[in-house]
């Protein structure tokens, strides 16, 4: 099951065999800035995953903010996830939706510059 709305990401499963995975798990983000001043978003991700409680937040600059679902699943594994299930945000209809709200938020246009050293 997933929903979103502007700013928030909710997605839950449940383990439906011993071998299966569970979290209810919301991605909640807005526009902030780093302590360099840097314009991105700051994510909150909290809930539950394989039965732990748990709160991250990352922030990442404008360059990189289309690339959450990295950190997604980082966090997930992290968590106990297995590799084979950690990508939890599989969900593309909603990160589609997420991916729109956040171009829009920080006004980001095609051909906008990047900065390269937040590639490295």
């Amino acid at each position: 099951m997933a929903q979103f709305e502007p700013g928030h990401l909710h997605i839950e499963r449940h383990a439906l065999t011993p071998d299966d995975v569970s979290y209810n798990v919301k991605l909640d983000y807005e526009v902030s800035k780093n302590d360099k001043g840097e314009k991105g978003i700051q994510f909150t991700m909290h809930g539950s995953i394989q039965g732990k409680d748990m709160s991250e937040t990352f922030f990442l600059p404008k360059e990189e903010a289309y690339n959450f679902a990295r950190d997604v699943t980082r966090i997930a594994e992290k968590y106990g996830i297995p590799k084979t299930h950690s990508q939890i945000g599989s969900i593309h209809k909603h990160y589609d939706l997420m991916f729109e709200d956040i171009r829009e938020q920080l006004n980001m246009k095609s051909g906008d510059p990047v900065n390269p050293e937040h590639f490295e």
